[in-house]
């Protein structure tokens, strides 16, 4: 190998060995401004939370929350201590954890029930809870806890501006349980299950009887009346048309003006006109025997 190559890879290795000390010297620099921004053992209350507010208005709510935790530790019983606890449910909030947000929010609302805040807080919890709260087929506890905090909120607060936007949750989320109880009949009407499908609509129209839900349910029933009749055996037709017919009049009583009304109408067109094809009933008397044999006898 000549000079010239020794000295090129001399110039090489000089220029690598100056990067990696300058990657190096960033990285620590780096580090110890990162640490600088965290909480230390020593520093003060007031210092330790503008710490943590300083994530938090950075918008990095992971580093915050995990500060602020901090701070609700050491700060318990003070003006830092509450604001860290509302800070900490605000963090999880912002950043999507919404259960641990609800449960932040929570302790709050516990710790804390005559402050300002706690209006805000209470709110926010029962919307923690509407946003965990998921589709109609899944298991509805969520959605449940969330009608009940926003229910509480209006009950506690109801000239809140936010009183309204509140009511429109439970309606909504109302609606949601609604669903889940309409399709659990549908479910059952699938598999001929006629019964438990009757069942299942009538918990829906008495649980929420102000969702499209129950009207359709409603509607529903009468149908499965008719089906239900129309597949039973003769001695039980008569009684289940006529209960088609009740299902009917009670849709006409709830929902007078119905977006389903037409459609209850021609089912209770079929119940009754099947009424009409029935052969009359046969007298019983009180002891169970045929009166209209006896009338042919004595006749």
């Amino acid at each position: 190998m000549n000079i010239k190559s020794e000295i090129k890879i001399m110039h090489k290795l000089s220029t690598l060995t100056f990067k990696f000390s300058c990657l190096l010297l960033a990285v620590f620099v780096f580090a110890s401004c990162k640490n600088s921004d965290l909480i230390q053992r020593g520093d003060s209350l007031e210092v330790a939370f503008n710490k943590a507010m300083a994530f938090y208005e950075k918008g990095d709510y992971t580093e915050a929350s995990e500060a602020f935790e901090t701070v609700v530790q050491i700060a318990r019983g003070t003006e830092y201590g509450q604001d860290a606890q509302f800070y900490l449910a605000e963090s999880y909030y912002n950043d999507g954890r919404y259960l641990l947000a609800a449960s932040e929010y929570e302790r709050f609302i516990s710790l804390f029930p005559r402050v300002e805040r706690r209006q805000e807080a209470q709110f926010k919890e029962a919307y923690c809870y509407y946003k965990l709260s998921p589709r109609y087929k899944l298991d509805q506890k969520y959605t449940r806890n969330a009608i009940e905090k926003f229910q509480l909120y209006n009950s506690r607060f109801p000239n809140s501006e936010k009183a309204d936007e509140a009511g429109q949750y439970i309606s909504e989320m109302r609606s949601k349980l609604a669903k889940k109880q309409y399709h659990a009949a549908d479910l059952y009407l699938r598999t001929d299950r006629y019964e438990a499908a009757i069942i299942y609509y009538d918990l829906t129209i008495d649980k929420y009887p102000e969702t499209t839900w129950a009207q359709r349910a409603l509607v529903d029933e009468i149908k499965t009346y008719n089906t239900y009749a129309g597949r039973s055996v003769p001695s039980k037709q008569r009684e289940r048309y006529q209960k088609a017919v009740e299902a009917y009049e009670k849709f006409v009583q709830l929902y007078p003006n119905g977006e389903y009304r037409q459609q209850a109408e021609e089912y209770v067109d079929e119940a009754r006109s099947a009424l009409a094809d029935l052969p009359e009933e046969t007298p019983v008397s009180e002891d169970g025997e045929n009166l209209q044999a006896d009338v042919e006898g004595e006749s």
